[in-house]
């Protein structure tokens, strides 16, 4: 007997792995899972389709049908794998024993919660997948002011995306400037500046403690006793991998499941990508480290194993109001950055104190030297 490939996931990292393989193997018996409804979309879509005027019903690219007729797939929507037993390799989901002959994990993360007070903490939306975005979108036909908790990189690109389309907001960030874990103090500004002309108000150095209801919508108390109301709440402050499933089933983790260069976790035949997948110490839950993450890994599949590679891969912050191309430095090398500042944008370069260039961020019109700057960048993992 055959025993099929499993996949938990149809994110992207879960899809691209499924025809990364499929191209490798039409044959073995391919077992895709889904938690939700299995539709393929980009999630990074989600924080810029409202400025668009897209509809969460036009992102999807297909539905699980499609899906499995393109991969030729058994996939299996709205359920959820409750357990692993490695040793048997197996898994149970929704009362059913499967087995795998390898098992991919491709399970994401989740938003983080933050210990809000107040009666209206079930009420923030956060925005970690379609189903969540469309009742936002649902809840903005009666909104006008939107508060967004968070100004890393999905906070400011919904601030930018809520703003250009008409809505009032307000942008609470404990960093004193936005995208504070990505830039230096000078880009941070100049995003500042220009989603402010788009009539966003800012928050900065300073957090939400609480969140009341009103008769109207919310009242939100921050850390410098300010007061905002608001008709909606929004949290972007960050992503946690999920790893309560492997950890249950005696998996090593730790921020991430942990995976080496195979991207094989600590156990036999079970693998790990995308956003819940922690390698050599690093959690990067963006585009393109997924993309080389699945094509490793389906021809690790096969039985071609082949050694994760990581080149240079800078991420491109959607926001209009000023554009920012981020290639951070993912070392933990102590340096200092050098800004280059003027009407066309801000090149900012990190290098390390014997001088080796390991970051960059790019803005405005100086996003064009993205590529000649990716070549003085270290691969992230050769």
């Amino acid at each position: 007997m055959s025993y099929p490939v499993i996949i938990i996931g149809t994110g992207l990292a879960g899809y691209s792995t499924a025809k990364e393989f499929r191209k490798l193997d039409p044959d073995t018996p391919l077992i895709i899972i889904s938690s939700d409804t299995g539709y393929a979309y980009s999630k990074p879509m989600l924080s810029n389709a409202l400025a668009k005027k897209q509809k969460p019903e036009e992102l999807p690219m297909a539905d699980s049908l499609k899906m499995s007729e393109t991969l030729g797939a058994t996939i299996t929507v709205n359920c959820i794998v409750e357990s692993i037993d490695t040793d048997n390799k197996t898994i149970q989901c929704d009362g059913e024993a499967i087995t795998y002959r390898s098992l991919v994990l491709a399970i994401g993360a989740n938003q983080r919660k933050l210990p809000f007070t107040g009666d209206a903490t079930n009420e923030i939306y956060s925005i970690n997948d379609l189903d969540e975005y469309s009742r936002f979108r649902t809840a903005l036909n009666n909104a006008r002011t939107i508060a967004v908790i968070g100004a890393g990189l999905i906070g400011t690109e919904f601030a930018n995306d809520l703003a250009a389309s008409g809505f009032e907001v307000d942008v609470i960030e404990p960093f004193h400037h936005p995208l504070g874990r990505l830039v230096p103090p000078e880009v941070g500004d100049r995003v500042e500046q220009a989603i402010t002309a788009l009539g966003v108000r800012w928050h900065l150095g300073c957090t939400c403690s609480e969140v009341w209801q009103t008769k109207s919508g919310y009242r939100l108390k921050l850390s410098d006793q300010t007061e905002l109301e608001s008709d909606i709440v929004l949290s972007a402050v960050g992503l946690e991998p999920r790893i309560k499933l492997a950890e249950s089933a005696g998996i090593s983790v730790n921020h991430g499941i942990k995976v080496d260069r195979h991207l094989q976790t600590s156990a036999d035949d079970v693998y790990a990508l995308g956003d819940c997948m922690e390698i050599e110490g690093l959690v990067l839950p963006y585009i393109m480290p997924i993309m080389h993450a699945s094509r490793a890994l389906g021809k690790t599949l096969t039985g071609e194993a082949t050694t994760l590679t990581y080149p240079v891969m800078p991420v491109a912050v959607k926001t209009p109001a000023h554009p920012v191309v981020v290639s951070p430095d993912v070392s933990g090398t102590e340096g200092n950055w050098s800004v280059e500042d003027d009407e066309d944008g801000i090149k900012a370069i990190f290098s390390s104190t014997s001088g080796d260039v390991l970051g960059f961020v790019l803005t405005g019109g100086k996003v064009k030297e993205r590529l000649p700057m990716s070549k003085m960048v270290p691969p992230v993992l050769p």
